[in-house]
């Protein structure tokens, strides 16, 4: 890393350590109710998970959020879901065929029930999909769109039509948002009760919410698949990294989600706790506002903001390695990564300085660096170092940094100013789901990019059943928005997790934590 920023990074790791070494616990504190301790009734039947912010919303189709999917994959049923090495196989589906390239026919399996008790049946199959893809308001709504019809053939039998050839129905079919909701409930007490009292056919059901606390759910005993693993699943929303360590540490949690690199040491020193690693297709990035009236609608200044910001000292110093440099949203390991763009960034100070005064802006300007504070490992650290290189360059940076979920209320709402930073993972593991970001309907009162070849591809690639034209056309959607800067990209992130010795965990691609795949150490 280069010495000028040194000391700045001295300074936010030992604040970041001073924090650690006095966190040893927190008021919440529930040490003891985890498979570890007494409180859950002393017979290992309760596992508690610790992760870095918490749920939303209980609607399943209007989260878009990790930290959401942990907790609905274990209440909801699927048609179909992804196992542990990524593979598309049927949940709620028994058979299924492929009619015409615009008509697919899906068989459930008989028996299902929700934890109300009511069966469920292909009409809660097109209720449910037909909500997702005509409800413009749900965040997943945007990725259903190629779907234009969901007819009942019989009580277990459900037909889906597609605008054309659509090689991404089975992954849409396996992935957030295809969440199968109990019609007759849900149409009796609305919305608003749903969520009070979220109904689903997983199995595990519905407890409790404590809004920035946790979530309590238990086994469901009449779940058409195998018999739940634990009578008792908890879930707390603990955004101070030194404090989630710490419950681990002590028998609070049996597992703690996004362990900073500052507290490996503290995790690997103490007896009884280890740390995994695994991989993700979480991208950190910058969204830049193209909207004009905005300094960063120009492109040499969106160009000269990349070059000032060195994303190598930022993965070797703050994230001790953990992450990759990219220049893409799509990420390695997903279907259409261009590999050009992976492992690969842009920096170069002199030039940054000759495109800002070439952009009339030699003495430098002001914006607004919006960015979260605890919901990904260290990304307030990471912020603060980027907005002092940007000062470098000449870009006085006015840095927000924001709570989780003050955070999200800002994201969501699109009221952010020049710049703001999040951590965006692949749920597809497709190219089209990441690059949907990119399309004039997604991009508009976010980035409000638009361009026209863009869009062009992206609707061609969409119905393209040419596996290798396909990936070829997402590349050089990916080639054009590298150039155009829509999104800076930073790193591609790693999942660090600290686990019980009492548990078995292996950590997924996709980030989701099957409940019952996390098991005791005989």
């Amino acid at each position: 890393m280069k010495k000028k920023y040194q000391a700045l990074l001295t300074l936010l790791l030992a604040t970041v350590l001073l924090v650690a070494g006095c966190s040893g616990g927190s008021d919440s504190s529930t040490s003891g109710e985890s498979g570890q301790g007494s409180e859950g009734g002393g017979d290992n039947t309760t596992l508690t998970i610790a992760q870095s912010a918490d749920l939303t919303t209980m609607d399943p189709q209007n989260s878009l959020s990790t930290t959401g999917d942990r907790v609905f994959r274990n209440m909801f049923s699927r048609l179909f879901y992804r196992d542990s090495n990524m593979e598309i196989q049927p949940e709620l589906v028994d058979t299924y065929e492929n009619i015409d390239d615009v008509t697919w026919n899906f068989k459930l399996k008989d028996g299902v029930t929700f934890h109300n008790g009511d069966p469920l049946t292909a009409e809660d199959v097109k209720f449910s999909l037909e909500r997702v893809m005509t409800d413009d308001t749900l965040k997943e709504f945007t990725y259903f769109q190629q779907f234009t019809e969901v007819n009942v053939i019989d009580d277990l039998t459900v037909e889906i039509k597609t605008d054309g050839p659509m090689p991404t129905i089975l992954p849409l079919l396996a992935k957030s948002g295809s969440d199968v909701l109990p019609k007759k409930y849900f149409e009796e007490v609305g919305l608003e009760e749903f969520q009070k009292n979220p109904i689903g056919s997983g199995p595990y059901k519905y407890v409790e919410w404590k809004r920035d606390d946790r979530v309590v759910l238990e086994a469901y005993d009449d779940y058409f698949g195998d018999a739940p693993k634990w009578k008792k699943v908890i879930v707390r929303a603990i955004p101070e990294s030194s404090t989630r360590v710490g419950e681990l540490m002590t028998g609070g949690v049996d597992l703690a989600t996004d362990v900073p690199p500052n507290e490996w040491d503290r995790v690997n020193s103490e007896e009884g706790v280890s740390l995994i690693n695994g991989d993700t297709t979480r991208v950190m990035l910058i969204m830049l506002r193209h909207t004009d009236g905005y300094v960063t609608s120009d492109p040499k200044v969106r160009e000269a903001i990349d070059l000032a910001i060195d994303d190598q000292a930022i993965v070797d110093s703050v994230l001790k390695g953990t992450a990759v440099p990219v220049r893409s949203r799509v990420p390695e390991g997903v279907i259409g990564a261009n590999p050009d763009l992976y492992n690969t960034y842009v920096y170069d100070v002199e030039k940054a300085k000759k495109l800002l005064a070439e952009a009339g802006y030699e003495n430098g300007f002001e914006l607004t660096f919006t960015a979260p504070k605890g919901r990904y490992p260290l990304d307030g650290e990471v912020a603060q170092l980027i907005a002092s290189m940007l000062g470098e360059v000449g870009i006085k940076v006015n840095l927000e940094l924001l709570e989780s979920s003050a955070f999200l209320d800002k994201y969501n709402s699109n009221s952010n100013e020049e710049m703001i930073m999040i951590g965006l993972a692949d749920g597809l593991l497709d190219a089209s789901y990441s690059l949907v970001h990119y399309t004039k309907e997604r991009a508009a009162g976010q980035t409000d990019y638009y361009n026209e070849e863009v869009e062009e591809l992206y609707k061609a690639a969409n119905q393209n059943l040419n596996a290798e034209e396909r990936i070829q056309q997402y590349q050089k959607i990916t080639a054009i928005v590298a150039e155009e800067r829509p999104h800076i990209f930073l790193f591609q992130q790693g999942a660090n997790y600290g686990v019980g010795d009492n548990v078995k965990f292996a950590p997924r691609l996709d980030e989701v934590i099957n409940f019952d795949d996390i098991t005791l150490k005989k």
